[in-house]
């Protein structure tokens, strides 16, 4: 890994260049970070459990048709993906009200919501990730009204696949972030992707039957059981791994 020219070191994860033009290496790290990075803290083995579910959902993902920038795992920490521009935004689907949503509107905790709910913040730990609108979007130049909506639509049906993937094994999916990048097939042409990762990093999962967080909440409200939580999605979706001893 030291010999690889790093690219990027965001909180959970850092890119390096990739074997191949036009590819990265993600490595992903036991660090855990809330609040915009104002709450740190190490969790051992998080990194391999979060390697290994996001292949996995990326996988499933790919094959209902979901364009994503994975393409292969490398090891128990890094996996190969395209390398793409990340779009400065990212999208929220809310499927149960928790959260900021919870505490913005006063809305208890738990509630479903009529319908899924997209929506938008702008990528800026300086600025705390402020929530913006579709018009800010286009008139800012981070996506055009295309852009937009096909992010949306992408958006809606991997909310739609995932509800189901994880209902199958007893958890609700009540939110989630995603990212996307735009990928240059030459140098007029791009493809939107879905980036970044799907982990309990970034959803939140609830035990269908008691509601139990299994997420990264239990890091941000000091609940305890981070690693365990993690192992209980990846144990349920058939995932067979020891992070302890496979680093």
């Amino acid at each position: 890994m030291s010999r690889r020219r790093p690219i990027y070191e965001g909180k959970a994860k850092i890119l390096y260049e990739g074997p191949e033009p036009g590819t990265l290496v993600q490595y992903f790290k036991d660090d855990a970070t809330a609040f915009n990075a104002q709450k740190k803290g190490t969790i051992e083995g998080k990194g391999v459990l979060n390697n290994r579910i996001s292949e996995h959902v990326m996988t499933l993902l790919g094959n209902v048709g979901i364009p994503t920038h994975f393409i292969r795992r490398l090891n128990m920490r890094e996996q190969l993906v395209k390398r793409v521009d990340i779009i400065p935004i990212e999208v929220i689907v809310r499927n149960i009200a928790a959260g900021s949503l919870s505490k913005r509107l006063g809305i208890e905790e738990g509630t479903p919501l009529p319908r899924s709910v997209i929506e938008f913040c702008y990528k800026s730990d300086e600025h705390g990730d402020p929530l913006v609108g579709e018009d800010l979007i286009t008139a800012m130049g981070w996506m055009n009204p295309r852009e937009l909506d096909e992010v949306m639509g992408l958006s809606l049906r991997v909310n739609d696949f995932m509800s189901g993937l994880f209902a199958g094994i007893g958890i609700k999916l009540v939110d989630f972030k995603l990212e996307f990048g735009r990928y240059y097939v030459n140098e007029e042409e791009h493809q939107i992707l879905l980036a970044d990762e799907i982990s309990p990093d970034n959803c939140r999962l609830w035990d269908a039957a008691t509601s139990e967080k299994l997420d990264k909440d239990r890091f941000r409200r000091d609940l305890g059981g981070v690693a365990e939580a993690y192992q209980t999605i990846a144990r349920r979706l058939g995932i067979r791994i020891d992070p302890q001893t496979e680093n």
